[in-house]
């Protein structure tokens, strides 16, 4: 289980910061920073991966209200433009301007910092189930995108985004063969990018 070990290793405040929705073929790339308060930590944080989605949904209002939360987000179109991983560097610098307070230290989630943080960082492999910090970012950031997902899924039925949140699955790729590339679609991306070919070539 995550605990506060490798927070205690550094100057307060300090901040743990996760991604979600790399993957995707659709929707944006969030990140969520979250400094914890030692002394109310909600009950049975752990990696979002090994929580349901209802204990999920349920622990966040609960971080809300006793952690400093910051979210930050990459859209469709930046992706596209500056690729993937510059997004989601750009997603977690934007997590921690949005947090109420400058953090002393930031711990992110992997085995890469992003560049041009506005404070000293390590990175944390497998740090989702390290350190409560990126536990609480991991849950955040995940319920924001997958919430973010289901509102898409509403204007743009038919590729399963509220059960798949923009994942190739086989409802997406269904969708995609019957209803073609939405303006939420990240062009950049193989399976879009051939799809629009395809479709380029079928148009002459």
């Amino acid at each position: 289980m995550p605990d506060l070990s490798f927070e205690s290793l550094h100057p307060s405040p300090v901040c743990g910061i996760d991604e979600v929705g790399r993957g995707p073929w659709a929707g944006p790339v969030m990140a969520a920073a979250v400094i914890l308060d030692p002394a109310r930590i909600p009950p049975g944080l752990n990696d979002s991966k090994k929580l349901t989605a209802a204990r999920r949904e349920a622990l966040v209002p609960q971080i809300m209200e006793v952690a400093q939360v910051g979210i930050g987000s990459a859209s469709v179109a930046e992706i596209d433009e500056i690729n993937i991983l510059q997004a989601t560097y750009l997603a977690m610098r934007r997590a921690i301007a949005a947090l109420p307070h400058a953090p002393a230290f930031a711990l992110i989630d992997g085995n890469r910092l992003p560049p041009d943080l506005p404070c000293p960082a390590q990175a944390v492999i497998k740090g989702d189930s390290i350190s409560l910090s990126i536990a609480a970012a991991s849950i955040v950031a995940k319920v924001t995108r997958d919430r973010i997902m289901a509102d898409l899924a509403k204007a743009h039925p038919g590729y399963g985004w509220e059960t798949n949140a923009g994942y190739g699955t086989a409802a997406h790729i269904a969708g995609l063969e019957r209803l073609g590339v939405t303006p939420h679609h990240r062009r950049s991306f193989k399976p879009i990018h051939k799809i629009l070919g395809q479709e380029r070539i079928a148009g002459h």
